[in-house]
This record gives C-alpha cells, structure tokens and sequence, in this order.
C-alpha cells in the first residue's frame, strides 16, 4: 500500500542536502518511493502532518542498554573509578534484567526521534544466559530496529586490568559465543570491550574472526588521558597505535569516543577509513574532554553520535546528542564550527555511515522509510528555519516515529515500561 505524507518541511539528508519547504514523502512497503514538494502524488493512504518537520530517524553509534539499571553512581568520578564502582554491581546482571532495561532504554531512545540503535554489550557474568536474546526480544515489540553485539572482556585485575577476574571470560569460549550468535542475528557486531580489559590476542582474533564472517568491528578508545597512560605502561604505545599493531585500523572498524586523538591519530584514522562514535554528554559528564570533530570531519573520518551508557549520560537522548554535539564543537572551535545541519548530519546519515549501512539516514527512494515526525513543539514558533529550530532548540520529543514505514512510538506503554524497570532495577541498588 502506498501512503504519502503530505504539508511538511522535509529535511532529506542527501548528498545535496535537499530541503522541501512545503514537502511530501511517499512510501510503500516500507521503502521511501519519492520525497517532493508541491502537490503530492496520488496514494492509497494520506497523512497531513500540518507544517511538521520530517527528518531521517536518528541513529546511535553507541550505547549499553543494561546501564540504565545503575543511573547516578560514582558522580565526581573519572572513568576508570567509575568503572571500578559499577564492575561488582553489573555482575550481577542477568537476562530479565536484561530485557527490562533493554526495553526501557530502546523506547527512551525512540521518544528522542531515534529508529536504529546499535548496543555495545561486554558484561557477561557467567553461568548467565540469553542477554543478547533478551535485548532482540525486546526491540522487537518496540518495532525499533536493533543492532546487536557480541562484546568481552579477558583482561581482569589479576592480569592487570579493570574488571574483576570473576567478569572476563576465556578467549574460546567468548569467540564459539560469536559465531553462534552471529548466526542467529547476520547483523552483529564483534566488539571487545577496550584495550584495558582486552588482551591482544583476544583483540586480534575477533577481528579475524569478523573478517571472515564479514561483520563489523567495534571498541573504545582513546576516550581519557588515564587511557593513554595505561597504554603507554602496559604497551609502550598510545591507544591509536595500539590499534595500528592489532590490525585494526581498517574501513570495517568504528571506535568509541576517540577523545584524545592527535593529528597523526586522526591522518591514521583517515586513511585507514576507521570510523568515530561521538558521545559529547558522557564526555562531559566523566571529564573526558571534548573530541575534535571538525579536525575529524575535515579529514573525512566518518563520525556520528552516541548517547553512551545510561550510567555515564543518564539519558538516552539522541535529540540532545545532536544539540550537544553542536555546543561542545562550538566551546572547543568557535561559533563556525559546526553548522545545525552538520549536526543534525551526524545523528542521522553519520551514524548510518559510521554503521556502514546505505538503506538508512536519509530520505531517499529506495532507502527504508525511517522518520521522525516533529509536530508543534513550542521550539518551532518565532523560528524561521525548522531545521536550526530543532537543533538549536533540542531535545526535543517527536509526535511520530516510522521505522520501515510501521509506526512505532504506539508500541511506546510508558507506564507499564517505567513499572518493571523500576522493579529490575531495584536489584541493583547499594
């Protein structure tokens, strides 16, 4: 059945940047069919959005989902007290849990104009079963697309590094674990956690292991000056070459943070065609500092955003992100540093490059039907330009998500979310 969206302003996100003042977008089977202005097309189904803005739906490079189960610890801490706190808690993570926060987290983000999420998740405590499955599950009655992992960690604090001994896993055990995943979801990612509770080894035969699957990688990186500081100790080298070394700085890897990059890190980045998960909020939250993103955007690194954990953010808000991802640029460069489009840009077709995904982040014929509808928000009014409006203005809630031409935000029961949440939750306090 085709179905028109008519009487919106339509930011595309193409290569041209292709804006529709008195816009229409046409779908079918969950496709984009044509994205025009003017008087629409002719349609089995008709929408009148009355003025809203439509943009691509947003897409976060990085998240953990299970963390919104452990908000608001270890407040004035750096990131590796931070983990040291909140390791033992996580431990006793299990898959109901699991899917309580999973489902708080997905919808949380779907009320922020997000339809794909994709989930870094590295805790597995053992004898503990079906995490990953419990994550799908619950993306699947949201109706929201979900791109999962298959992180770890065999680094522990024996061996020098900073989870617990009783949270690594053995290097055999972790890789039969990705392959039998991977079968079960083709899109997942292999994603160890970080080099400082990640052994080489385990680091260079998940990247073999990816390779000959044909999936993507993932990891932190560079995201403290401590970071640096361990690497140097432990490798004799800083994190950006410690990847070099790993055989890791190629086009199928992105990397989270990346706040501590030089200009011989971003160059390598760039010709190695690595990819950057930009988490402002968490940055600033943990200290972190603030990530060159116009140094990376100007070098042709491919950048989009994440909201990080909800335990280092507190929200999972890609509205915010966007408008953070604009402000800290602007603190760290100057008002000229970036554009509200560039960053609207980085929420929306960044994250899907980052992704490597071509069917996602903009409204184009023949790419997925993925929308946020953004309705009369109070930001709109006196604004000339809907799209500055939305950045400037953010975070801000649409009144209509599509993802692959289904409505989604119905699926959204806040009430009932929220209740078992909270209960899960509760197992986790001090």
């Amino acid at each position: 059945m085709k179905t028109v969206y008519t009487g919106s302003y339509v930011a595309t996100m193409d290569d041209a940047g292709t804006e529709y003042a008195d816009g229409w977008l046409l779908e079918e089977d969950g496709l984009v069919l044509r994205v025009g202005d003017g008087e629409p097309p002719e349609a089995d189904a008709r929408n009148e959005l009355n003025g809203a803005l439509v943009t691509p739906g947003f897409v976060n490079t990085h998240h953990h989902l299970y963390q919104s189960l452990t908000r608001a610890r270890a407040q004035e801490a750096d990131l590796f007290t931070w983990l040291r706190e909140l390791y033992p808690v996580w431990a006793r993570l299990d898959a109901e849990a699991e899917y309580a926060a999973a489902k708080y987290g997905l919808a949380e983000l779907m009320t922020s104009g997000c339809t794909t999420v994709f989930d870094h998740h590295y805790v597995f405590p053992r004898g503990v079963d079906g995490l990953i499955e419990a994550q799908m599950q619950a993306a699947q009655e949201l109706g929201v697309r979900l791109i999962p992992s298959r992180g770890s960690m065999d680094l522990g604090e024996s061996d020098g590094g900073l989870p617990p001994d009783s949270l690594v896993e053995e290097p055999d055990a972790i890789l039969a674990d990705t392959e039998r995943l991977a079968a079960k979801y083709p899109g997942l990612v292999v994603a160890p956690c970080s080099p400082f509770s990640v052994t080489g080894g385990l680091m260079r035969e998940s990247a073999e292991l990816a390779r000959r699957l044909g999936l993507q990688l993932h990891t932190h990186l560079a995201e403290t000056v401590e970071e640096e500081e361990y690497c140097r100790e432990l490798y004799g080298c800083r994190p950006v070459e410690y990847l070099g070394e790993l055989g890791w700085l190629e086009g199928d890897v992105w990397c989270a943070h990346c706040v501590h990059l030089n200009d011989a890190d971003v160059a390598a980045f760039a010709a190695g065609g690595v990819g950057v998960a930009h988490c402002p909020t968490s940055n600033l939250r943990l200290g972190a500092g603030i990530a060159r993103v116009r140094e990376l955007l100007d070098a042709q690194v491919r950048v989009g955003l994440g909201v990080d954990g909800s335990a280092s953010n507190e929200r999972g808000d890609l509205s915010l992100e966007v408008k953070q991802a604009l402000l800290v640029a602007r603190a760290r460069g100057g008002p000229a540093a970036l554009t509200a489009r560039e960053a609207l840009r980085l929420g929306t077709r960044g994250g899907a490059e980052v992704l490597g995904r071509t069917d996602i982040g903009s409204l184009e014929p023949g790419k997925s039907a993925d929308f946020a509808i953004w309705g009369d928000d109070w930001i709109f009014s006196g604004a000339e330009d809907p799209v500055a409006a939305l950045v400037f203005g953010g975070p801000s809630r649409p009144t209509g998500l599509v993802v692959a031409g289904r409505h989604v935000l119905e699926n959204v029961s806040a009430d009932d979310i929220v209740r078992a949440h909270r209960t899960a939750a509760a197992r986790f306090a001090h």
